[in-house]
């Protein structure tokens, strides 16, 4: 089976599963978790903030994000397909009672000139406050695609001038990261907040980090005991990401390394209409009018090898740690194979 669905697939590798079994345990809520408090202290020195707060998903760890800086009836400015607003169940009207006001871009990323034109009049009482602007980075739904630093520093300088908090959905900040060289630091301190998912391309078996300041880690940590979150003897998930964060950054080159190989071969293939640029570890390719996704669908699983269908005409392969070299060319070998 070579499984492309998602990064969010991967299994601990052996030397991980070493790591959390050796990992000393104690109880969280009450903050006697040694591993977790080293892993909350080392991704926050990671990216030069005060605190971390360990979540059980990225979903939780984003929703966390909103609540704590927003207020009911409050809006927030974001994309249109942003995992916040797109994947995460309506969770920021359910959760905290906020709008969203969604802004069109350049495969989910828009510009400062966008952010300033949406932000509304607060003397206006017909519309909600604007309060918070968010980004991901990469962008999942926009293929991967890469945030320009320079752009989110006058998003960031726009968010300032207006007293707006600005948070960044990194569930791959690494792959950014191992992409274009920038240090995790230089995105990260042009945020409020940072949400880094542990999960995907880092190959933990569960956990998101939400980075800030004290006072933004210490609404959020309330927060996630109200919605469930409170957890008990987890630095066993702790030090998966604590392995993670001294073992599996470098590596994630080779992951958008794949994918653009396999962005290459998908661009000559009969029933590709179009692949979008790979900036990452993700790969979205449009299929041509006449083929259906489910058909190529059930033709890669035919050669156990398995895609994920994200909308209309619109197939999606995540590259990651479990898929091998071997794998790789495996699967060139079965795309080229394909009829339809």
């Amino acid at each position: 089976m070579i499984d492309y669905r998602s990064d969010t697939i991967t299994r601990p590798s052996p030397e991980m599963l070493q790591a959390m079994m050796a990992a000393k345990v104690g109880d969280d809520v009450f903050g006697e978790d040694p591993t977790v408090n080293e892993l909350e202290a080392k991704i926050a020195q990671m990216l030069g903030k005060e605190a971390a707060l360990f979540c059980p998903s990225g979903t939780m760890s984003n929703q966390l994000a909103v609540n704590a800086h927003t207020h009911p009836g409050d809006e927030i400015i974001l994309s249109s397909i942003a995992h916040i607003y797109y994947y995460e169940g309506g969770g920021i009207a359910r959760n905290s009672g906020v709008s969203a006001c969604l802004l069109q871009g350049d495969r989910g990323r828009f510009t400062a000139e966008d952010v300033l034109e949406h932000i509304n009049p607060t003397d206006d009482v017909h519309r909600p406050i604007t309060r918070m602007v968010a980004v991901e980075n990469t962008m999942n739904k926009g293929g991967g695609a890469i945030w320009d630093l320079d752009e989110i520093k006058k998003i960031s300088a726009v968010c300032r001038e207006n007293g707006l908090k600005f948070h960044m959905d990194g569930a791959r900040l690494f792959n950014a990261v191992a992409e274009t060289g920038i240090p995790v630091l230089d995105y990260a301190q042009e945020f409020d907040s940072v949400s880094i998912c542990l999960s995907k391309g880092l190959g933990c078996p569960v956990g998101s980090l939400l980075v800030g300041n004290k006072e933004l880690i210490k609404r959020a940590h309330r927060v996630r005991k109200v919605w469930g979150g409170g957890m008990r003897q987890i630095g066993y998930l702790a030090a998966a990401g604590i392995y993670a964060l001294d073992h599996h950054i470098e590596r994630l080159a080779d992951d958008n390394q794949k994918a653009k190989r396999l962005g290459e071969v998908l661009q000559h293939l009969p029933f590709v209409e179009s692949v979008l640029g790979v900036e990452s570890n993700i790969v979205i390719f449009n299929l041509k009018p006449e083929v259906a996704v489910a058909d190529v669908l059930a033709k890669l699983e035919e050669n156990h090898v398995y895609g994920f269908g994200i909308g209309k005409g619109q197939v999606r392969l995540v590259t990651h740690l479990d898929i091998t070299d071997q794998m790789l060319e495996e699967t060139i070998q079965i795309l080229e194979s394909i009829q339809l």
